[in-house]
């Protein structure tokens, strides 16, 4: 999907240094609440949305592959989350960065991306307090019910989430955009989306939007406001619980765009200089997020932890030539970062996985908690990614999510089936769902040819597969075509495109 500064603790980090092997910046946890977001690129005006960065991201990746054999590493640290396990061999990990050290990775990884465009009970796990930042006034505006959003509190049973990434779409308000139905008649974006037989949303976090590289930092195109902090995913939040949908908020444990080309450690957790503490600062951001959503009667359905996390999680640091896409950045240490390429990023990555499920079941038990990657049209990445996760390091995730795009190689529903159908069948304990997908054949474009269709009937015909979420209906790039038209500062419902839907 933050689709993107540093404050240390004092006196809190001190409190809790005896019982720490670390203090992270999130080392504390309140009342108050953060958060973070998903995606891909548009340009930055709003009325012509393309996809040149997108490319030029892709085009800016290099990697490699290598085969690593865990079992000759003995760097791997011992867990405050996950319980360190004896390594084992590990496949070649197909992911790619824009940094050309990440050897491990695969050189086609990058072009995916449309950003471009363990144990739960350790000790360490009850040293949580609140984000530094989560006390501020901004953050206490939203920690209470809005009057509004009442509607909220009554839980939306879905048996199938229908759902669509409209992360975008907060931006569009302070242009007054306006929406119309296929039927030219002027109406709001959940009215429309309801219309067509869409019952969820799907909203993307950033840590720090507004941080140097971050999503909303100064020229980046999106600037205006923090779109994708905390505060504004909260409100949007209350608006989607308002309309009577399905929520799952997508977070990316970054300032800006996570995807498999780059995992940007957020600017206020890189002076973290080891994974325990690391967890400790993703546990309370998360749970920070989690109440500041459920005091404003907003508790998602689904969380993400962490977006398109196929080379793992916390990765990268910025540096001078890092765009505002996050392209070009540099490994961060190996005590911390969470590259599953190596046997001691496994072992980060499943600390970091951990510590943010055990945050969000901490304050919604019922809340679904979702891992996320891509690379669909390679089974052996798939296999050997859940391998890790799910048969090595036990992550007690509810829930696994794809990218499926056949503008990206992945190909079309019929080619996904098999791969879906061994899932479902090897780890029958797990709900899955597609998080993302489009369709499209080519940039901006569709062929009208029914996959969109045929992937909501195929999945949503299949055990255990439990939702598909369309990516940003009113934007059209690299991934294919939108749902709807500009016109001039307005949006339109193409009715063609609608007819896929309902």
């Amino acid at each position: 999907m933050s689709i993107l500064k540093s404050s240390f603790i004092g006196l809190a980090c001190v409190s809790f240094a005896i019982l720490s092997q670390g203090c992270g910046d999130d080392s504390a946890l309140s009342s108050a609440v953060i958060l973070s977001s998903d995606s891909h690129e548009e340009s930055s005006n709003s009325n012509t949305l393309t996809s040149s960065a997108v490319q030029s991201s892709s085009s800016s990746s290099a990697a490699l592959n290598e085969v690593y054999d865990s079992s000759s590493s003995t760097n791997s640290p011992t867990s405050s989350f996950a319980e360190s396990s004896s390594s084992k061999d590990v496949e070649p990990v197909e992911t790619s960065s824009s940094s050309s050290h990440h050897s491990e990775l695969d050189p086609e990884l990058s072009s995916s991306s449309r950003h471009s465009g363990l144990d739960p009970e350790s000790s360490s796990s009850q040293h949580f307090g609140p984000d530094p930042e989560s006390s501020s006034s901004s953050s206490s505006r939203h920690s209470g019910p809005d009057p509004e959003s009442s509607s909220s509190a009554k839980p939306v049973k879905i048996d199938f989430f229908n759902g669509a990434d409209i992360s975008e779409v907060q931006e569009y308000e302070r242009n007054n955009t306006k929406f119309y139905d296929v039927d030219g008649k002027e109406s709001d974006i959940f009215t429309i989306l309801k219309n067509h037989g869409f019952n969820s949303i799907r909203l993307r976090t950033f840590v720090s939007p507004k941080a140097k590289y971050g999503y909303a930092a100064s020229g980046c195109g999106h600037d205006a406001e923090a779109y994708g902090d905390k505060d504004h995913v909260v409100a949007y939040a209350k608006k989607v619980k308002a309309a009577g949908m399905g929520l799952l908020v997508d977070i990316h444990y970054s300032d800006v765009w996570a995807d498999p080309g780059k995992q940007i450690i957020p600017e206020r957790w890189r002076g973290v200089n080891n994974a325990n503490a690391m967890a400790d600062s993703v546990y309370a951001y998360t749970k920070d997020l989690m109440l500041a959503l459920k005091n404003a009667g907003a508790t998602p359905d689904m969380v993400q932890v962490g977006n398109e996390t196929t080379p793992g999680i916390l990765i990268h640091k910025p540096n001078s030539k890092t765009d505002c896409w996050g392209n070009g950045v540099d490994k961060a240490a190996t005590s911390v970062n969470g590259d599953m390429g190596t046997a001691a990023g496994k072992a980060n990555a499943a600390k970091y996985f951990n510590a943010g499920i055990k945050a969000v079941k901490e304050v919604s038990p019922t809340t679904k908690t979702v891992l996320h990657i891509e690379r669909i049209r390679q089974a052996s990445t798939v296999n050997w990614w859940m391998g890790v996760i799910f048969d090595e390091y036990k992550i007690p995730a509810d829930v696994m999510g794809f990218s499926a795009y056949t503008a990206y190689g992945d190909g079309s529903p019929d080619n996904w089936k098999s791969l879906f159908n061994s899932l479902t069948s090897k780890y029958s304990k797990l709900e899955f769902i597609v998080a993302e997908y489009n369709g499209g054949d080519s940039d901006n474009h569709y062929k009208f040819d029914g996959s969109r269709k045929k992937t909501r009937e195929m999945i949503s015909g299949m055990n255990h597969w439990i939702g598909t979420f369309f990516w940003e209906p009113t934007i059209g790039g690299a991934w294919g075509s939108g749902l709807f038209d500009w016109r001039g500062k307005d949006l339109y419902a193409n009715a063609k495109a609608f007819e896929e839907f309902y």
